[in-house]
């Protein structure tokens, strides 16, 4: 049913909890193939894929590329399930997938689900009241601008995906740009939670980093052209920014 792409850059640790989080959903058939694109690792991220069974691409240093090319190469799942590395999917979050699919496929037959894509709900594995403070802003911010954070995952039907253009070759807010091009209102949420384990409190750059980004996510609900935000963004992710 689902070819899963994971892009990676020294995500040793955080690819490991990911994918552990998808064995029981490759025993059962949901999970048929998982597709890591790498962008030039130096620790042991490799390893752990090829002990999980994954195929390994070595890819270019934008995100967007990689994406594009890990949907490319993916090829045995009728869905493409993208996530980033170290965030674990909640247990059973399969069968509330196959089901909301099969209500997609029930509407497109009456013409008005095709274009339906599929998040995760966010949450940080974390305790604390920063923590749900954290998750309601994002859940507030994705709302308003009608992009889903990126740690949500993206499940898309592969004919949907190729409709819209799929991922295009972009250093960053590659994810805003293909979001803009599915349409507000187009994602339905799951109730099943996709938790940062590897989430990394925000230092003052990593605040500033956020701001600019969410700033990007704002301006572009306002149809505000994708290069224009890239150079607004500023520099490409550097380790451990997936997260961010």
């Amino acid at each position: 049913m689902l070819s899963v792409v994971i892009p990676t850059r020294n995500s040793e640790q955080g690819l490991a909890l990911t994918l552990s989080s998808l064995v029981s959903a490759a025993a059962d058939g949901t999970v048929r193939e998982v597709v890591v694109v790498d962008g030039g690792s130096s620790d042991g991220t490799e390893i752990v894929a090829d002990a999980a069974g994954c195929v390994w691409l070595d890819g270019s240093a934008a995100l967007g590329e990689r994406l594009a090319l890990g949907a490319a190469t993916a090829t045995r799942g009728e869905w493409l399930l993208f996530l980033r590395p170290g965030i674990v999917v909640e247990p059973g979050w399969q069968r509330e997938v196959g089901s909301l699919i099969e209500r997609i496929a029930r509407s497109a037959d009456t013409g008005k689900g095709r274009d339906h894509v599929i998040v995760f709900r966010y949450a940080l594995d974390d305790i604390g009241l920063r923590a749900r403070l954290r998750e309601l802003s994002v859940a507030i911010g994705s709302r308003l601008v009608g992009v889903p954070h990126r740690t949500q995952g993206l499940l898309i039907s592969r004919a949907h995906y190729r409709r819209i253009g799929g991922f295009r070759p972009l250093p960053v807010l590659e994810d805003v740009d293909l979001f803009r091009r599915i349409g507000r209102f187009r994602s339905l949420t799951l109730r099943a939670r996709a938790s940062v384990v590897a989430y990394a409190e925000g230092n003052e750059d990593g605040a500033l980093r956020r701001l600019r980004r969410s700033t990007c996510r704002a301006l572009a609900a306002l149809w505000v052209p994708p290069r224009y935000l890239v150079r607004l963004h500023g520099p490409g992710l550097s380790t451990g920014d997936f997260l961010r």
